[in-house]
């Protein structure tokens, strides 16, 4: 009987370890995602009608563009970029995207910060549970909004570059012209951007569940089970 309820107990510390763990770790893996959809290279395709430059590739900063160079009589092809600058006509899907990212980006470590602040009152001997909740409501409202952010940003781009009217353009000095534009690609963009809002809406489910462990009534529930096994042994 001992036995069983050493199991018992151990089983419920460590079950209790993970879920307190799980969130800090869907957390971090949104914000490695969201580094990852920043600096992605590709947030759009575009192949052109033009002997020189074929494709295009726009990152958030960057455009990237493999250009067809005669040397020495024999064609090399090299990977060329431009900084996307003022010197662009830059669409509103574009620049807000290049917003919405940044401050997602930017969100993400507040919300690990308050996380492991919460995790560390919870292994206090006597935990401050009504900071713990506040905390873990805080990081849940961010996640929420940082979630919100990604994807509006990769869906709004998504929706104009291929289905709408997007008025992004080049320099006067860029190699190509987009009057030469015959086809625009899928990308993982939108993919990994939505991939990355919901593992911020899994933390967010998680928070919530960790409120209601501290709230008033579990603590009630976990006082009578443990009666309960003291009474058993």
């Amino acid at each position: 009987m001992d036995f069983l309820i050493c199991n018992i107990q151990r089983f419920a510390v460590v079950k209790e370890c993970i879920f307190r763990l799980s969130g800090l770790f869907c957390s971090l893996i949104a914000f490695v995602f969201e580094v990852s959809l920043a600096s992605n290279r590709c947030w759009r395709l575009w192949e052109f009608d033009n002997e020189i430059v074929h494709f295009v590739c726009f990152g958030l900063s960057e455009a990237y563009y493999p250009q067809a160079l005669n040397i020495s009589g024999s064609t090399i092809q090299v990977l060329a970029h431009s900084p996307i600058n003022s010197t662009w006509t830059i669409s509103p899907e574009f620049h807000y995207a290049r917003t919405l990212i940044t401050s997602a980006i930017l969100l993400k470590p507040v919300v690990l910060i308050f996380n492991a602040i919460a995790i560390k009152i919870g292994y206090m001997k006597e935990p401050f549970v009504n900071v713990q909740i506040f905390l873990y409501k805080i990081s849940a409202f961010i996640l929420c909004i940082s979630s919100l952010c990604t994807f509006v940003s990769v869906s709004w781009n998504h929706v104009v570059d291929l289905y709408g009217q997007t008025t992004l353009d080049f320099p006067p000095n860029f190699p190509v012209k987009k009057d030469t534009l015959t086809k625009k690609h899928y990308t993982a963009t939108f993919p990994i951007g939505v991939l990355t809002a919901t593992m911020s809406l899994f933390g967010v489910i998680i928070f919530l569940f960790e409120m209601n462990s501290l709230s008033p009534q579990s603590e009630v529930e976990a006082q009578c089970v443990s009666r309960l096994i003291n009474q058993k042994a």
